[in-house]
């Protein structure tokens, strides 16, 4: 697991996660950025997919990326943090890391899931998603890497935190 300051619709990985709305339908921030650097194929195929709900994964080609293969997790709505929010978060990591090893995708790269529009503490977010993943990875040998994209110097210091959390004894 390591942490970059990068923009993920860049990144060489077999597999990029879109932090997508239940809809998926084209949306902003990261949705955006993807939609954009794909192609409207993209938004066809989301079109036939038609939705997912929150904390589930759907998984379609990346078109224009330098990604294999878009995974598209549904985040939820930080309410407080008393409606189930840290559950369904840790879903998304879980679920989209599952579609990854279930294609024979090795390498995955996550944005900071409902950190943005959704509201959830950066903070917060972080420790779920690096514990989530490290938990996940346990004994799996599927996955060679994940990355943890950041936008911003503020979220990459969340994740270099949670990171060494990680490893001190």
């Amino acid at each position: 697991m390591q942490a970059v300051a990068a923009d993920i619709t860049t990144l060489a990985v077999d597999a990029i996660v879109n932090a997508a709305n239940s809809r998926l339908i084209r949306g902003g921030g990261v949705d955006g950025a993807i939609h954009r650097a794909a192609g409207p194929e993209l938004q066809e195929e989301l079109n036939a997919i038609g939705g997912c709900d929150t904390g589930q994964a759907v998984i379609t080609k990346a078109y224009r990326l330098p990604a294999r293969r878009i995974i598209h997790t549904v985040g939820p709505v930080w309410q407080g943090g008393m409606k189930g929010e840290a559950a369904l978060l840790a879903s998304c990591y879980r679920t989209s890391l599952a579609l990854a090893a279930g294609h024979a995708l090795r390498t995955i790269a996550f944005p900071a899931i409902s950190t943005g529009i959704y509201g959830y503490p950066l903070g917060d977010a972080t420790e779920i998603a690096v514990a989530t993943v490290a938990e996940a990875l346990r004994g799996e040998d599927a996955i060679d890497r994940v990355v943890f994209c950041c936008f911003g110097a503020e979220a990459l210091r969340h994740y270099q935190r949670a990171l060494a959390a990680m490893v001190k004894p």
